[in-house]
């Protein structure tokens, strides 16, 4: 990094298939994060020498079934959105500086740029197509500020004619499994229909546990989160020999919200590996931190869980607009 920039400014890298951004936030500690036009989200977070990021993050629209959702069918009605959650099409970026909208910068355009920009603040915006019928439009924009913080903001554009929504929100899948996580909001798991018995407060939670149902299933979400602090000890490491993972002491990242709170759920697997495992047996070994940050989450119900359905209150719509944002900085 150079140590002549000046403070508080981006060094922007425009490349001709990336968006690099450098700079110190307000620990001291430096920050480097890449955008990529061709995988359609940011691909690397990197504060202090850690790396964030495994796969890019990208909106989702699914979460594993409950007992409760093959009960009433909900997957037989709503399983055009595991397709979506799993192949998301991202159909335009747009790129602002400093508030101001810029020309899209790849090739050639990014040959006028030189190796010196610098910015206060960059926003890259994201433009999404659900490959459901009809299809429906989702926009994820990262705004990212001289010190390194970066606010997110999801937005999922109602549709007429699609089934209800298991969830909407954010998934990030980090390098290593976590240590454990800390959290302000709701003690224990709670859903929109399973509130009543949570406490607000600050929770600590030790490892990704899983709820372990006999029918691996969703589980984990805390709802009415103010923020949570996922904690790790060890990097990812391709040149070793022998396990990948290599310790490096404990480091954190830190999600708050933005407005209105949110829900999460600190997993060690994504919602596909929870479907794909018939037997508690059957699910692959923990490698990974799959963080998902939720604007809405449909109910659990459980009223009959031969047929009954959740409450009314307690769908998320597909016909309805959803809007929400949160910032992540380094703990």
């Amino acid at each position: 990094m150079d140590s002549t920039r000046n403070a508080g400014k981006l060094r922007v890298l425009y490349g001709d298939f990336t968006l690099g951004l450098q700079g110190v936030n307000d620990s001291g500690k430096n920050f480097s994060y890449i955008f990529s036009y061709g995988r359609g989200g940011m691909e690397s977070l990197v504060i202090d020498g850690k790396e964030w990021l495994y796969r890019t993050p990208a909106p989702t629209f699914w979460r594993a079934l409950t007992d409760n959702d093959r009960g009433n069918g909900f997957h037989l009605r709503s399983g055009i959105w595991l397709a979506a959650d799993m192949f998301p099409n991202c159909r335009e970026i747009q790129i602002s500086v400093d508030g101001k909208q810029i020309p899209f910068p790849d090739a050639p355009e990014s040959n006028s740029y030189s190796e010196k920009e610098e910015a206060e603040t960059v926003g890259i915006r994201f433009l999404y197509e659900t490959i459901t019928v009809p299809s429906a439009r989702t926009e994820v924009e990262y705004l990212v500020r001289g010190n390194g913080s970066i606010r997110v903001e999801a937005r999922y554009h109602g549709q007429r004619g699609l089934p209800e929504l298991p969830v909407f929100g954010m998934r990030f899948i980090l390098p290593t499994a976590a240590e454990g996580y800390i959290y302000k909001g709701l003690s224990g798991e709670t859903y929109p229909d399973r509130m009543a018995g949570g406490i607000p407060g600050v929770y600590q939670v030790e490892g990704l546990p899983v709820t372990p149902y006999l029918v691996p299933q969703d589980c984990g979400v805390h709802m009415e989160t103010e923020w949570v602090e996922i904690r790790r000890g060890s990097t990812l490491n391709n040149t070793r020999k022998g396990p990948l993972a290599e310790k490096k002491g404990s480091f954190a990242l830190r999600i708050a919200a933005d407005g209105k709170p949110f829900a999460f759920a600190c997993l060690p697997y994504t919602a596909q590996e929870l479907e794909n495992a018939v037997h508690r047996e059957e699910l692959p070994p923990v490698r990974r931190t799959v963080l998902t940050v939720l604007g809405a989450v449909r109910g659990v119900g459980g009223i009959d869980s031969w047929g009954a359905d959740v409450e009314e209150s307690c769908r998320v719509s597909a016909e309805k607009d959803i809007q929400y944002a949160f910032v992540i900085t380094g703990a």
